[in-house]
């Protein structure tokens, strides 16, 4: 396959990748394969797959900023200690095998879909500017902890934000998910420099597969605006039972 093909490929799953992330979450599960089919090994997909989700994030952001959906200075103490767990995370990555840890949160991503079925309300109704949340220092170690698998493989981390932001923190899925991407970006920039010094980036085939994200991350913020959390929902909980069934190997039971 000639070198311009590609980056054709990774172009699109950028894209995909995008788009996934932004309304839901676990984008990852395509970009990851597809930097790993284009010859990079899979800790250098890994942290070439950190490109596009900081350029995909950054792109979302401004977008759901304009519309006026959350305010920078929103979640500041639970983006914080999700930026420590990242970086902890990314440090983890560097050696650790993760087939184990895979199966295991495809099995919370199938708990987590059955949760968003039997108590939909809590998930689409709107709330007040100042939700009802847990204590802090339960929300501190639930952030942190999704921080630190964040930074670790990224993949799936979307929807743990989303469920720690609807069910510890009070905030409806339209703005969570805003926020998500907020929390997202902001470990990435700290996570990010760990691959990059120890040499774990792939540049050209992270660049491309940035554009084509950030192209995707435009489309589903406009797309999230103009529907709101019932799409959301509804669109999460597609993505969260394809993503399990790929993280628990369902998928080779039929080939």
């Amino acid at each position: 396959m000639s070198e311009e093909l590609i980056l054709v490929i990774i172009f699109v799953a950028g894209i995909l990748t995008g788009f996934i992330n932004t309304l839901a979450g676990s984008g990852s599960l395509i970009s990851l394969p597809v930097l790993m089919f284009a010859g990079l090994p899979a800790n250098i997909a890994n942290g070439t797959n950190r490109i596009g989700i900081l350029l995909q994030g950054t792109v979302a952001l401004f977008t759901f900023r304009k519309s006026k959906i959350f305010k920078w200075t929103d979640g500041t103490d639970i983006i914080l200690i999700s930026c420590a767990g990242g970086v902890l995370g990314a440090f983890f990555a560097l050696n650790i095998n993760k087939e184990v840890l895979e199966k295991f949160i495809g099995g919370l991503l199938l708990f987590m879909m059955v949760l968003m079925i039997i108590k939909p309300e809590k998930w689409v109704k709107a709330k007040s500017e100042k939700p009802k949340s847990m204590p802090s220092i339960i929300r501190w170690i639930v952030f942190f902890a999704i921080g630190v698998y964040g930074g670790f493989i990224q993949a799936g981390v979307g929807f743990f934000l989303l469920t720690g932001l609807v069910l510890v923190c009070g905030y409806d899925l339209k703005k969570a998910n805003a926020l998500k991407i907020l929390i997202t970006t902001a470990f990435t920039v700290f996570a990010l420099p760990v691959f990059i010094m120890n040499n774990q980036i792939n540049w050209t085939y992270g660049l491309i597969l940035a554009a084509g994200s950030s192209t995707g991350a435009f489309i589903a913020a406009k797309l999230a605006i103009k529907k709101g959390a019932q799409f959301i929902r509804i669109f999460l909980l597609v993505i969260i039972f394809l993503a399990s069934l790929k993280l628990l190997n369902v998928y080779k039971l039929f080939y």
